[in-house]
């Protein structure tokens, strides 16, 4: 690994990119630092936009910062970059997720290069699927795309399936009953449009889709009893496809990880024509994200649960400026 002065310009579009990944209710928890004189890029938990009551412990934060993670090391590769990356490097700094060296020797990633244009492609669906099974093959090198980050990617079948529905709906019902839950997650959605209510964060309402006639697809319902104009009704797909992300263990470097082979796995579903939207509802609860596991697999722990299906592209959801998350004014020292 070698150092080296960075350009800023090229910093600023890996830290676009990166921003470019989901997070827990679109709170985008996550800050860079670049320190230009070592070509190190620091990405940071932003802790004022945690989620104290839906993501208690911040295993949620965790993935969203992985995921943003990993679009960097994609655009990094896509620009002919090969990173290396530290996870906690160090732990006085728990806040200090990953350490990015952006010099590193070596080719660039050509497989996490060739995902590069599905950055600004992907975005969650809560619109209803078609009814088309998703190919063996496909399901294969989604599968793949989980393990080559350490994470584990599993197609329960139509009984757990049926299961994982009612864990859903069961939390759903918890959260209408829950005064603080509501209020968090009304804090980051609107149910107005984009155009009405501008904003850089959180979820518009015409991201939260219809309602569901019925209940089979674990679809957030984001409205949570609130009127949102203009929204209606719809059916969506009988037999969804599900997927559930696992790892092996349950902490911090584990969540990161997980973070990563979501969006890596999202990445290489819009690359093959898929659209996709994720739920962690039934995570939430200790007792509840144990019952979601497949009692047959060696999956230790479900990080989250994605649908997975042929249908319309979502709306895209506001993101903050680069400069509102990118600090390149600290002294280029390590």
């Amino acid at each position: 690994m070698t150092t080296g002065r960075v350009d800023l310009s090229i910093v600023r579009s890996l830290v676009a990119d990166a921003t470019a990944a989901p997070s827990l209710h679109n709170a985008q928890p996550w800050a860079f630092r670049c320190l230009r004189d070592a070509g190190v890029l620091r990405l940071y938990a932003d802790m004022e936009r945690d989620l104290p009551r839906t993501d208690p412990e911040h295993r949620g934060l965790h993935l969203g910062c992985g995921a943003a993670l990993l679009n960097l090391r994609v655009a990094a590769a896509a620009a002919g970059l090969a990173p290396v990356v530290r996870l906690l490097p160090d732990p006085a700094h728990p806040d200090l997720l990953a350490e990015v060296h952006l010099s590193g020797t070596g080719p660039p990633d050509d497989t996490l290069a060739r995902l590069g244009p599905a950055i600004h492609r992907r975005h969650s669906s809560r619109l209803p699927f078609r009814g088309e099974a998703v190919p063996a093959a496909v399901r294969e090198g989604l599968c793949a795309a989980a393990r080559a980050e350490g994470a584990q990617l599993l197609f329960p079948g139509a009984w757990h399936i049926q299961s994982l529905l009612e864990l859903v709906r069961d939390a759903e019902h918890r959260e209408t009953l829950d005064q603080e839950l509501r209020a968090e997650a009304a804090r980051w959605t609107r149910t107005q449009p984009s155009e009405a209510v501008p904003a850089a964060d959180g979820i518009p309402g015409e991201a939260f889709g219809p309602r569901q006639r019925g209940s089979s697809s674990p679809v957030r319902d984001f409205a949570a009893g609130r009127p949102v104009p203009g929204r209606g009704w719809a059916s969506f797909e009988p037999n969804p496809t599900i997927a559930l992300l696992g790892t092996a263990r349950d902490g911090p470097v584990d969540w990161l990880r997980a973070g990563q082979a979501l969006e890596r796995v999202l990445l290489r579903a819009t690359s093959d024509g898929l659209v996709a939207s994720v739920t962690s509802q039934p995570l939430e609860s200790e007792a509840t994200r144990w019952a979601v596991r497949d009692p047959v697999s060696a999956m230790g722990y479900v990080q989250m649960v994605i649908r997975l299906g042929y249908g319309p592209e979502g709306p895209a959801s506001p993101r903050r400026p680069v400069a509102d998350v990118l600090d390149v004014s600290c002294p280029d020292v390590t």
